[in-house]
């Protein structure tokens, strides 16, 4: 689940998931490589010399979107007692994000696209 957060969150390569998530590069190469085998990620070529790629989410990905918002606003609701440390707001008008995946100012429908992320009340002051 971290690392698919990581995909959401926009970090695509290697280093970038590694250093976030803190956990054994041989650790991440395997769950990776299952993603990929599983159809989740697509590992894309960025650099030939040294060949280097980075992971995006495909279609299959994506539609795990709404489990992941699902698991954010749980913990949301029951563990984060100073605010959500982590606040979604629609790109087009900076609504946030309901519980339907809904924008609350302008009624859209959300997709993982629509959607940045911010720092919110219950962000720990070490996170950026």
């Amino acid at each position: 689940m971290l690392v698919l957060r990581e995909a959401f969150t926009g970090r695509r390569r290697f280093d970038e998931m590694a250093e976030d998530l803190g956990i054994a590069r041989n650790v991440l190469t395997a769950r990776l490589g299952h993603l990929v085998e599983e159809g989740v990620l697509a590992k894309v070529r960025y650099q030939e010399r040294p060949e280097r790629f980075e992971y995006r989410l495909t279609d299959k990905g994506l539609d795990l979107w709404p489990i992941l918002i699902s698991l954010l606003q749980f913990g949301d609701q029951h563990y984060a007692p100073n605010g959500p440390p982590v606040v979604l707001t629609h790109k087009d008008c900076g609504g946030t994000l309901d519980v339907h995946r809904t924008c609350e100012r302008c009624g859209a429908k959300l997709t993982a696209r629509d959607v940045r992320r911010a720092r919110g009340p219950g962000a720990l002051a070490s996170v950026a």
